[in-house]
């Protein structure tokens, strides 16, 4: 099957100890072994694969404690599974501590630990890196987005909004990711792509924390990973490096023959080809037609972007402009998708997603209200015919907020919306479009010349 080049050092007994427990502890927490991943991934339409099926199949985590339903769900009962994994690494340790008395080192299997590690290292940064170089993590703002106000945003979504305005920037981020990621799948580049993980995924580790994310369990569990696989090269490269002595070259090798070679050969080039090639078409192809943040379902033709509420009554009796009345719309947005915010001064509780979750369903897609009190967001379904407008709000704490509308256009620019709201109170609101330019829009063009407004 393989031959093993090598020194053939003999290792101390407390350097088998814990290469026993670190064996035993990550083999638990890389390969798949909790069945509700298989049941997730038989659940997959290979027929119809998404670029979001290849990044939940990277995401794995055991989850023997948390329990959640979702393999790749990260939190703070992932801790727990962890505390858990470890603790069965040492009992298992000790129990091969004491009926391997003869083994003089374990180089073999440290070789295959480092593959395991290399693989699962390099697929979960892959697939972030491919979500961020076609901009599709943290896109462009909507124009909802534009028009809420600073303050009435969180940490974490002013931290994706300012990713988002710059997207060459945020290519560039992926970029790095997928090149770390691959030079991981080549032994000889694979400490190289590990210590800048240590820096770039730390960087993601801290920001996740600074500003509320979600992610910052799962960037541990990656740095955990990057580290151990630097600490097999970390003593030569010191002496190479801060001290400038002669430093012997790694000389674990395994050798495969026959099979076994064209095996790997096969393997390897299957993993390329989907973590890489596939899934990088697919995301591609996503950026292009089908951005995961926002629903897919198109809008009411012609009406979007920005309106100021001119006339706003309710039970026939006129709302003036006020700066205290949380009932008075102020203004109504049309995306270009199909989804109506309104702005008022009434707040409302933010309904917070701080993870990446990539859904084919439009009512799982909240990026645009996630993290944000300032406006109220129903999705819609229009009968152009009877001309009705079925609102529902997409906020998970307000699903009792639905309604019916029915709308008019009697003149470009403006339209007439009549009904009865959730509170069960009769409504007539004109809105008039306010044809508006952005200074990020502006400024996106070149600052060459003065930018008007």
């Amino acid at each position: 099957m393989s031959t093993l080049t090598t020194n053939q050092t003999k290792w101390k007994e407390y350097e088998k100890g814990a290469f026993r427990f670190f064996f035993i502890y990550f083999v638990l927490q890389a390969l798949p072994l909790d069945w509700k991943y298989f049941g997730n991934l038989f659940r997959i339409q290979w027929g119809s694969l998404g670029f979001g099926d290849i990044f939940y199949i990277s995401r794995y985590t055991p989850q023997f404690i948390s329990g959640s339903s979702t393999p790749g769900t990260w939190g703070i009962g992932t801790l727990a599974d962890w505390a858990f994994i470890a603790g069965i690494a040492l009992i298992g340790a000790i129990v091969w501590s004491i009926r391997d008395k003869k083994s003089e080192n374990h180089n073999k299997l440290y070789y295959w630990l480092r593959v395991i590690l290399r693989y699962r290292l390099a697929i979960g940064i892959i697939t972030y890196g491919f979500i961020k170089f076609f901009p599709l993590q943290s896109p462009l703002p909507s124009i909802s987005n534009l028009n809420t106000s600073y303050g009435d945003f969180d940490r974490w979504k002013l931290f994706s909004l300012s990713l988002g305005i710059v997207p060459g920037y945020e290519s560039f981020l992926g970029l790095v990711e997928i090149i770390v990621g691959v030079l991981l799948l080549f032994r000889k580049t694979a400490t190289l792509g590990a210590i800048i993980i240590l820096v770039f995924t730390g960087n993601v580790f801290i920001s996740n924390i600074a500003y509320d994310g979600g992610e910052a369990i799962y960037a541990l569990y990656l740095i955990n990973i990057a580290l151990f696989l630097t600490v097999y090269d970390i003593q030569r490269i010191y002496n190479l490096v801060a001290l400038r002595k002669p430093t012997a070259p790694n000389t674990v090798k395994i050798s495969l023959n026959g099979q076994w070679r064209t095996s790997r050969l096969v393997l390897k080039s299957l993993f390329i080809f989907f973590f890489v090639f596939l899934y990088g078409y697919k995301t591609y192809a996503a950026y292009h037609h089908d951005i995961y943040q926002y629903p897919k379902a198109k809008g009411l033709a012609g009406t979007a972007g920005l309106y100021n509420v001119s006339d706003f009554r309710v039970n026939s009796r006129q709302l003036p402009y006020s700066q205290t009345d949380t009932t008075r719309w102020n203004d109504v947005v049309f995306e270009k998708w199909n989804t109506i915010s309104i702005g008022s001064l009434k707040r409302y509780k933010a309904d917070a997603a701080t993870t990446e979750e990539i859904s084919k369903n439009n009512d799982d897609r909240k990026y645009e209200l996630d993290g944000t009190t300032g406006r109220a967001y129903y999705s819609y379904v229009a009968d152009t015919v009877k001309q009705v407008l079925l609102l529902k709000n997409r906020n998970s704490n307000y699903k009792a907020d639905q309604f019916t509308l029915h709308y008019t256009k009697p003149e470009n620019g403006t339209i007439i919306l009549t009904g009865v709201d959730h509170n069960k109170d009769s409504v007539y609101v004109q809105l008039d479009r306010i044809n508006k330019k952005y200074l990020l829009q502006e400024a996106a063009q070149g600052r060459s010349k003065a930018l008007k407004l």
